[in-house]
């Protein structure tokens, strides 16, 4: 008998409203049976995964991961922070899962440990955002401060912002930033009520961001940017828009770049994949291109 190989098994025993206690057993089994040596580790507190990613992932030659994009965040954050990265399986078992369904993981948590067992390594693009790293979004402005207390989900963010703007009885209820913005040898300045900056399929449809252009491992991001409405026409304007998906409006600026720097004059809080990503009056976001393995489905 050779060396078996050795899996770690990382996950948050409560994501999800815990749904993974029901399945864990059925988890490792298939694991098990796919001749791996496994090695599981509930996740005990906020930021644990990085570290212990960080410093143990070399000794494994599969790392896999179950809970919601904060926990897939932070374990990608952790193999960014090492030399040697080792291939990444994900069980998703959030509320939300908008990455796992853009890489075409399975929702059944069973199936989603035969992907992460038998899959092909798929190299994926990570973002690089001041010190820090995202999976597949980094945004800033109208209801991010909300969206990473509530399990907002990311596929409704765009009517969530409608709906917010609806809600916004008046233009001055609604916070802006005045901001420049360069990519590409472009140079915006403007205010600005909200900004994304993503790499998932899953904001289909809306402004080009359609599920053909959008490829997870094409160096390039998805900017999107909601200029501020001076007046009731334009905030319908921008209203409409988010609502049915249309893009010719000139409140909403869209583009695709490798690389985005953000300069305001006052610090303004991001998020990064739904969770607090600290308050920046700088941002530069560079695309990594494939730089981390996820297993994804043979036959995607």
């Amino acid at each position: 008998m050779g060396t078996k190989k050795k899996l770690l098994f990382v996950f948050n025993p409560f994501s999800g409203k815990a749904q993974i206690k029901n399945q864990l057993l059925d988890i490792v089994d298939v694991m098990v049976k796919a001749d791996y040596e496994v090695t599981i580790y509930p996740t005990q507190a906020q930021g644990d995964a990085i570290h212990k990613i960080e410093m143990e992932a070399g000794d494994y030659d599969l790392v896999v991961c179950s809970g919601g994009d904060g926990t897939l965040d932070e374990v990608v954050t952790g193999m960014m922070h090492r030399e040697k990265k080792v291939p990444l399986g994900y069980i998703a078992a959030g509320s939300t899962n908008d990455f796992a369904t853009s890489l075409g993981i399975p929702k059944n948590m069973v199936k989603a440990a035969e992907t992460a067992v038998a899959g092909r390594a798929f190299p994926c693009d990570i973002g690089a955002f001041n010190g820090d790293f995202f999976v597949y979004v980094a945004a800033f402005g109208l209801f991010t401060e909300v969206s990473y207390k509530t399990s907002q989900e990311w596929k409704n963010v765009l009517g969530h912002a409608a709906y917010i703007l609806e809600g916004a009885k008046c233009l001055h209820d609604i916070p802006s930033f005045l901001m420049q913005v360069e990519y590409d040898n472009v140079r915006l300045q403007d205010e600005f009520i909200y900004g994304m900056i993503s790499n998932s399929t899953s904001v289909g449809g809306f402004k080009g961001m359609t599920g053909k252009d959008v490829l997870l491992d094409d160096g390039v991001f998805e900017v999107t940017l909601i200029k501020k409405p001076k007046n009731p026409i334009e905030l319908n304007e921008i209203i409409a828009s988010l609502i049915n998906l249309v893009d010719d409006t000139d409140m909403i600026y869209s583009f695709k770049t490798s690389e985005v720097r953000f300069t305001a004059k006052n610090t303004i809080p991001w998020t990064l994949d739904g969770e607090f990503g600290g308050d920046h009056e700088e941002v530069v976001v560079k695309n990594l291109c494939k730089a981390v393995e996820i297993m994804v489905p043979q036959g995607e």
